[in-house]
């Protein structure tokens, strides 16, 4: 299993428990929901900043500062049934990608995605992961 699958998995465990935060202009909720990428922020890094909590400026600046968490989101992002938003010049914005998905209604279900609909997301982006980074060691030749 890769790393970034590990984190997502951990991210699904998260999200069922603690359930995930309504459409919202904040990354995360006293009684423990948080926002689908504070979930995976959360999930990567063990930690839930209190900026998540009253200042979602800097909540998705430190989520787009990490790596590991962005590496997550690409992911999260690759398994999404829409395109990420994104140019030429600034490239693929994953963040936005998964805002975005998590506050529209679905065009055909006319509802904004559930928490379960978020949980297959992630198990979605974790089996990528793992399928798609964990190649086994070259043979030798006998």
């Amino acid at each position: 299993m890769s790393q970034t699958g590990t984190d997502l998995r951990t991210a699904k465990t998260l999200a069922n428990f603690f359930g995930v935060l309504d459409h919202g202009q904040h990354y995360a909720h006293p009684d423990g929901r948080l926002h689908p990428a504070a979930v995976i922020y959360r999930a990567t890094t063990g930690t839930t900043p209190t900026e998540f909590y009253d200042n979602p400026d800097t909540a998705r600046a430190l989520i787009q500062s990490n790596a590991t968490v962005m590496t997550a989101l690409r992911w999260v992002s690759a398994v999404l049934p829409t395109q990420p938003p994104g140019d030429d010049i600034t490239g693929d914005d994953h963040l936005e990608h998964l805002d975005t998905w998590w506050s529209e209604n679905d065009f055909f279900l006319h509802r904004r995605p559930n928490t379960c609909e978020f949980i297959g997301i992630l198990d979605r982006a974790a089996q990528a992961a793992d399928t798609l980074t964990d190649l086994p060691a070259p043979r030798t030749a006998a």
